[in-house]
């Protein structure tokens, strides 16, 4: 299963852009230890990348009881919320060759992801 965006993904993002800053849902399961991994990977996060390109973290969590989802869609071990100025910001991020030297962790930290850009009500 996918865990990490890809260059046609990263496309259609980019094309589906309104404008202004995006908030990035990120809905995680980890892998068997993969907690320690993605604990490693969001460190260099939030002392390199973020900085560099205008991102912050506004809300990271625990995932806990789940009252409403389809099999499967539930239990999920953490969400995390993160700002970036625009769409193009994240974008170039990900494609940064030191950002790339780091993001394995989260890919081997990972069983599954959701990785979704949200358009605030407001903008829309």
């Amino acid at each position: 299963m996918a865990v990490d965006p890809r260059g046609a993904d990263l496309k259609r993002y980019l094309a589906d852009d309104p404008g202004g800053p995006v908030v990035m849902l990120n809905l995680l399961r980890f892998a068997e230890d993969g907690r320690d991994l993605y604990d490693k990977y969001a460190a260099a996060l939030e002392e390199t990348f973020l900085p560099k390109y205008g991102g912050e973290v506004i809300f990271a969590a625990d995932g806990s009881t789940t009252l409403v989802a389809e099999e499967g869609q539930g239990a999920w071990d953490a969400v995390l919320l993160v700002r970036y100025p625009s769409r193009e910001h994240f974008s170039r991020m990900v494609a940064d060759p030191d950002y790339q030297q780091v993001t394995h962790w989260r890919t081997q930290a990972l069983d599954e992801a959701v990785l979704q850009a949200t358009v605030s009500w407001s903008a829309a």
